[in-house]
């Protein structure tokens, strides 16, 4: 189950996650497969840590995470509707904080997962 902000429960459904990479997603050229592998992972890590109940913070998070390393743009789109924006400064810090982020080399073996 997932608990929404305003604490009521759904049951998890990963078609909600594919409806808000393909949202957040667009024109941008990014693969079916990819979205596709996107919300297979984020589903899975899910599973792995939690029992029963899942925050959707987490389930946004996660998402928000891999999108970032797949396309900044769409990570941008996802994020705005995540955190609710209520300013440009508050876009600005986020960014901020995307631009000032080591990028992540493709093909690179990744040294920290």
């Amino acid at each position: 189950m997932v608990v929404k902000r305003d604490g009521t429960h759904q049951p998890f459904d990963r078609q909600k996650i594919l409806s808000g990479l393909y949202a957040a997603c667009g024109k941008r050229p990014i693969p079916e497969d990819v979205k596709q592998k996107v919300a297979e992972v984020v589903e899975e890590e899910l599973h792995r840590e939690f029992d029963r109940e899942v925050p959707s913070r987490a389930v946004g998070e996660r998402v928000m995470a891999k999108l970032r390393d797949v396309d900044e743009v769409a990570y941008i789109r996802y994020a705005s509707e995540y955190y609710q924006f209520k300013s440009v400064e508050e876009l600005k810090r986020q960014l901020e904080l995307l631009d000032g982020r080591i990028k992540d080399v493709k093909q690179q073996v990744r040294l920290f997962e």
